[in-house]
């Protein structure tokens, strides 16, 4: 007799639709193994239920927190993409407002061990990451997490992602009410919903129980939901304010207030309408501007509107609407253990400090939420079961995750906090400084990220390394400061609303390819996203941490009683602080210093060094290379035009910063075009974008059609929004033109 097979035996304990959708997966992984679907098909598929390609490092992770070496039958994984649609990949999993219960945590750890490399990680959307997991095992991997209520079911592809909510909510001392049921509702409803299957890009959802904490982070978000309670009739009434058309990405978006407030049982009609509208109207051929976003921008806010009050007119009813509303008075969470007062108990060393980052006073009396610090939101297996054996005394399921890639135990009373504090430290979860400037948010980057510029990850393990080593000497005034860093422009580690944010890219120096970072200044976390930062300029990523060393040094010394680092930025100005960053940029010799070559948490050469460039090619870099500092002197000329008010001068700095980025790529090939925008425009399409010598592998000819679409519609009256908008799209162009001259004139990555 054979063994049972997880399909076996699980095959009670499944939802029926999860046991059907892993089943059909295993049936169309057979098919492509035998060549009979389309990758393209397949790729949408897998996509569809959270299977990711990844980057591969020689099965190494370069971070500084994690070294483990990997063993698997496939063979050496080298640097760079792997193309094999069946070479190991990441696995995301779904955790619908960062809710997780014991059992889930333990099966969670269970995955990582037998079909990954150990390594958990939590994402900024509260979700769950494998790496290295073969795709013969995903569909017993969906199996397993079926049975404890969990799903990858559209953990990735072009529908709805998963549906964040603030982890304190239902114990936060300022919230509206409780946005937990209301949450878990909407991504039970979406979940697989017919009007979600057709849309062009991702759509990300967020809850937030209240308006000036970070929560929900509402205003980046496609559609937001904020808590509020309005009188009707003399009654109080729970409803949501309605936002959409947030969003971060290259060029971000702040979401647009589509109603003040929606009744509590009309929320669920109101997400179908919206995303009908947005299925049926969406771009879908040119996924760059595909994003519900650009199609609010595009019909304005009034017009989206009216567009989806008339779609709530047309749509058939369903009795999921407002089935879940009769139940949420049920809701609610029960402490494992009763409220006692901690009554002078003798506290262990460490403790004092970890409490006053790390402990939150839940509304309820005598019972506290706990921030487990991760280290770039990373645990290990064993970690996780030891996490779940601390659930499991003090707090029960009253687990969750959370978007700055922590985790967090809620109802925990005051009297155990003492012991919960050792626990943790036993098993190197005890980290002090959760939500303060040591705590970083980064994404894979070029760890995992096929996308990944620079070493994201590398960098924040540095930073959090040198904080933590003088934390205790750090000036108070910049302990709360969020660092945020994306290895490449996608704001994947939502650096565009961090006090300081970071997101990769290369300059070239000589034959040789150096890891940059932008440095992004002035976003705003709190106000859930209220306003975001803009780049200021390009640092070799070896010199970023004095650059931050630098920049909140000079904060410390020159900050107004209270003034915010947001009040401070606006108030030194970007021409101030482009000086504070100007010593920074330069770039050594290679045989000067060949270590600034490399990335953080990377022991290898950032590139090759033997490209036997002739003099011919010598004296067009030396071209680009002056051309593309007016280009960047032009951009930044925009920036303080912004700060100074002066939109339409800002607007027409960064288009014109536009034109000579691509003339100086076009002075490569033809060193005789004149100055007409009209001139420029044709030759820059005809030598690069038709022919896409412009294009890149991943964003194609994206960054030219921001170029394009400028010189073609330009605005009448811009407004700060347009200007923000068009510098950032300069930034990104400018960026494109970088990497295509390298491209173009030999500079090979390894």
């Amino acid at each position: 007799m054979t063994d049972k097979t997880w399909k076996d035996k699980l095959q009670n304990k499944m939802p029926e639709d999860l046991a059907h959708e892993a089943d059909i997966f295993e049936g169309q992984v057979e098919l492509r193994k035998q060549g009979k679907i389309d990758e393209k098909v397949f790729a949408e598929t897998r996509l569809r239920r959270g299977v990711y390609g990844q980057r591969y490092d020689n099965g190494q992770r370069h971070d500084g927190i994690q070294t483990r070496e990997l063993n698997f039958p496939s063979g050496d994984l080298t640097k760079g993409p792997d193309t094999s649609w069946d070479a190991p990949g990441m696995q995301r999993i779904k955790v619908p407002y960062g809710g997780l219960t014991i059992e889930q945590m333990e099966v969670l750890a269970d995955l990582a061990d037998e079909y990954s490399d150990g390594i958990l990680h939590v994402t900024t959307r509260q979700d769950f990451q494998l790496h290295y997991i073969h795709i013969e095992d995903t569909p017993d991997l969906m199996r397993r997490l079926a049975s404890v209520g969990m799903t990858t079911r559209e953990a990735c592809g072009n529908s709805v992602r998963n549906v964040t909510a603030c982890p304190l909510a239902g114990v936060c001392r300022d919230q509206a009410f409780d946005v937990t049921p209301y949450s878990h509702a909407m991504a039970n409803f979406l979940l697989g919903h017919d009007d979600v299957q057709d849309f062009g890009r991702k759509f990300k959802i967020a809850f937030s129980g209240c308006e000036h904490h970070a929560c929900g982070l509402v205003n980046m978000h496609d559609l937001g939901l904020l808590a509020r309670v309005k009188e009707v009739d003399g009654e109080q009434k729970r409803g949501f304010a309605i936002f959409v058309g947030g969003g971060l990405g290259t060029v971000p978006h702040q979401a647009q207030v589509l109603n003040e407030f929606v009744p509590e049982d009309e929320i669920m009609p109101m997400s179908q309408a919206i995303s009908r509208v947005f299925a049926r109207l969406g771009e879908k051929k040119n996924r760059n501007r595909a994003r519900i976003k650009f199609l609010v921008a595009q019909l304005g806010i009034d017009e989206f509107r009216r567009l989806v009050e008339e779609e709530l007119k047309t749509l058939p009813h369903d009795d999921r609407w407002t089935a879940y509303i009769d139940h949420i008075d049920e809701y609610d969470e029960t402490p494992a253990r009763p409220s006692v007062p901690l009554n002078g108990k003798p506290l262990p060393d460490g403790y004092q400090e970890w409490y006053e980052t790390n402990v939150y006073q839940q509304i309820q009396p005598g019972y506290n939420v706990v921030t487990i610090n991760l280290p770039l939101g990373d645990l290990t297996s064993t970690q996780m079961y030891k996490l779940a054996d601390i659930a499991r005394e003090y707090v029960g399921d009253n687990v969750r995750t959370t978007v700055e890639q922590n985790m967090v135990l809620r109802w925990i009373a005051d009297a155990d906090l003492p012991t919960v504090y050792q626990e943790l430290k036993a098993i190197a979860l005890g980290d002090p400084g959760a939500g303060t400037i040591v705590d970083i948010t980064s994404c894979p980057g070029t760890d995992t990220c096929k996308l990944g510029i620079a070493s994201s990850r590398g960098l924040a393990g540095e930073l959090r390394r040198q904080l933590s080593a003088k934390n205790a000497t750090l000036p108070e005034a910049i302990k709360e400061l969020k660092i945020k860093i994306s290895g490449c422009f996608n704001s994947c580690g939502q650096h565009h609303v961090a006090d300081i944010g970071f997101f990769g890219n290369s300059r070239r120096a000589g034959n040789y390819k150096v890891p940059h970072f932008q440095v992004v200044l002035g976003g705003q976390w709190k106000e859930n996203a209220g306003s975001y930062g803009l780049a200021i300029g390009a640092v070799p990523a070896k010199n970023i941490p004095d650059v931050l060393d630098t920049i909140t040094n000079r904060y410390v010394a020159d900050r107004e009683r209270t003034e915010t680092f947001q009040g401070w930025v606006m108030r030194l100005g970007r021409k101030e602080i482009k000086s504070l960053l100007d010593p920074f940029m330069g770039i050594p010799d290679y045989e000067e210093n060949p270590l600034f070559f490399r990335d953080w948490g990377d022991s290898r050469t950032y590139t090759i060094d033997d490209i036997g460039v002739g003099e011919c090619a010598g004296e067009v870099v030396s071209l680009f290379s002056i051309e593309i500092i007016k280009a960047e002197s032009q951009h930044f000329d925009s920036l303080v035009a912004l700060d100074e008010g002066k939109f339409a001068a800002a607007e027409q700095g960064a288009y014109r910063s536009m034109l000579l980025a691509a003339r100086a790529l076009i002075r490569t090939q033809y060193p005789d075009v004149t100055m007409e925008p009209n001139d420029i425009v044709r030759e820059f399409r005809t030598r690069f974008y038709d022919t896409q010598l412009f294009f890149d592998r991943y964003a194609r000819g994206k960054f030219a059609e921001y170029f394009f679409n400028r010189h073609e519609n330009p605005p009448t009256n811009p407004d700060k929004n347009a200007a923000h908008r068009l510098i950032e799209e300069a930034q990104l162009f400018i960026e494109a033109t970088h990497a295509a001259e390298q491209r173009i004139n030999g500079v090979i990555t390894s």
